[in-house]
C-alpha cells in the first residue's frame, strides 16, 4: 500500500510538474529572447529545442545595431565580447558593377553558435526549462489549454508560441502549406565560416545569376560567408554545390576571388533547401507566431534576426496582459496580430520587393545601373531595412 502511495505521488507530482504559463517552441533568438523576458516577469516557461546547443545555422550572422541594447539587457555582454563593428557596405551586380555606402545605424557580428548557445545558457539561468534535442510533433488547443506533444512526452500551458524558424513538421500539423508549387521561387541556402583578409567593418553584399552572397566579419577570427540561390541553379548543376559555385557564383569576380584566397573552415558546408518566402499569418490554431514562423524573412529585409528578436520584444507585454488576467485571449491574439502587422508587415514587404529586384540576372544588372546613379535612392533602401533601436 505505501508502495502505492508512493507511486501515487510521483505521478502527480509529474503532472503538476507538465504545467507551464508559456510553452515556446523554437530555441532561435526569437524563442530565446521571448522566454528569458517572461522568465524575468516571473513566469514559468519551457522552451523546446529540436537541436543541441551549441550548433551552427544557416544565417548571414550580421545584426543590425537596433539589437544591440536589448541584448544586453537581457544580460548578453557584447560590449566586452570584442565584436566587430560593421558599417561600410558593397554591394556588387552579376556583371561585376559595385557601389560602397556607409551605413548610418550598421551593425555588429556574432556566430549563431556563440549567441544562440549564450542566450539557451542565460534562459537556464533565469528558471526556463530548456529542452533540447526535443521535436514537437503536434499542438493540441482544447479547454483553453495547450497540449505540447514532443517525442519525449506531453507538457500542458497557458500559451504556446511558435518560435521555430521557416519550416516545421508543425506546419503540416497546423495546416500551413509550406511546400513551393510550381509557379513559387524555391531557393536554398548555403554557409561557410572562413577566414579571409577582409575588413573587419565591411558587410558585402554579391550578386549572381539568380542568387546573392553575403559576407561580413563574425566573433573570432572568422567571416560568414553565405548565399541564397535558385534551386533550379543548383539543379542545372548536377546538385552539386561546389560546381555550382564555380560555374554560377564565381562568374562574380569578387566571389571568384573569395571563394579561391578563402580558407574554408567547414569540412562540408551547412545547407537549407525548400526556402520560400510565401506570406504566413502570425497565429495559428491559438499559437502566437514570431519571427520566420509567421512568414519567411527575406535576408534583403535588411536584418532577419534583428525582426525575429524585435517580434518577442513586442510580444512580451501582450502575453504579460493575458497572464495576469487584464485581457483575454480573443483580446491577446487580436493585440498582437495588430501589432505584428503595425511593426513588420511593412518591411518585411520592402524586402520581399528588394529581392525581387534583384531576382534575376538581367533585371539586376539593369536595375543597379540605374540605382548607382541615385545614392540618395541607395540609402533610403538601405534606411528600410534597418529599424528603430528597441
Amino acid at each position: 500500500m505505501e508502495e502505492y502511495a508512493l507511486d501515487a505521488s510521483k505521478l502527480k507530482a509529474q503532472s503538476s510538474k507538465l504545467n507551464y504559463d508559456c510553452a515556446v517552441i523554437g530555441g532561435g533568438l526569437a524563442g530565446l529572447t521571448l522566454a528569458i523576458q517572461l522568465a524575468d516577469i516571473g513566469y514559468s516557461i519551457i522552451l523546446f529545442e529540436k537541436e543541441t546547443y551549441p550548433y551552427h545555422k544557416v544565417c548571414g550572422e550580421y545584426i543590425s545595431m537596433e539589437s544591440f541594447d536589448f541584448l544586453e539587457r537581457l544580460g548578453v555582454p557584447l560590449s566586452e565580447m570584442n565584436l566587430p563593428k560593421i558599417t561600410n557596405l558593397l554591394v556588387s551586380s552579376p556583371d561585376n558593377n559595385f557601389f560602397q555606402r556607409t551605413l548610418d545605424l550598421g551593425g555588429f557580428g556574432i556566430s549563431r553558435y556563440t549567441l544562440d548557445n549564450y542566450l539557451a545558457q542565460l534562459a537556464r539561468k533565469k528558471g526556463v526549462e530548456v529542452l533540447e534535442a526535443t521535436k514537437v510533433t503536434d499542438v493540441v488547443f482544447e479547454n483553453d489549454t495547450f497540449t505540447i506533444k514532443t517525442d519525449k512526452g506531453d507538457y500542458k500551458s497557458k500559451l504556446a508560441c511558435g518560435t521555430y524558424g521557416k519550416r516545421s513538421i508543425l506546419d503540416k500539423k497546423l495546416g500551413r502549406n509550406i511546400t513551393p508549387d510550381k509557379n513559387e521561387k524555391n531557393y536554398v541556402g548555403v554557409k561557410y565560416h572562413i577566414k579571409l583578409d577582409f575588413p573587419s567593418d565591411r558587410i558585402e553584399l554579391h550578386n549572381f545569376k539568380d542568387g546573392y552572397c553575403g559576407i561580413s566579419k563574425v566573433d573570432g577570427d572568422r567571416f560568414c560567408l553565405c548565399y541564397l540561390t535558385d534551386a533550379q541553379n543548383l539543379k542545372n548543376n548536377g546538385n552539386d554545390i561546389k560546381t555550382m559555385e564555380r560555374n554560377v557564383l564565381m562568374q562574380n569576380d569578387f566571389l571568384k576571388k573569395y571563394f579561391t584566397e578563402a580558407e574554408f573552415l567547414y569540412t562540408e558546408p551547412l545547407t537549407i533547401s525548400q526556402v520560400t518566402f510565401r506570406k504566413k499569418s502570425s497565429i495559428e490554431n491559438h499559437v502566437l507566431m514570431l519571427g520566420d514562423a509567421a512568414g519567411a524573412i527575406a535576408p534583403l529585409c535588411g536584418n532577419g534576426m534583428s525582426l525575429a528578436m524585435r517580434a518577442a520584444f513586442e510580444a512580451t507585454p501582450i502575453i504579460q496582459n493575458y497572464l495576469e488576467g487584464r485581457i483575454t485571449r480573443e483580446v491577446l491574439e487580436k493585440n498582437y496580430k495588430k501589432t505584428w502587422n503595425k511593426k513588420f508587415a511593412f518591411r518585411i514587404a520592402i524586402g520581399r520587393n528588394i529581392q525581387h529586384l534583384f531576382g534575376k540576372e538581367r533585371m539586376t544588372n539593369v536595375a543597379f545601373r540605374i540605382l548607382k546613379q541615385m545614392p540618395v535612392v541607395i540609402d533610403k533602401l538601405i534606411g528600410l531595412t534597418h529599424g528603430k533601436t528597441f
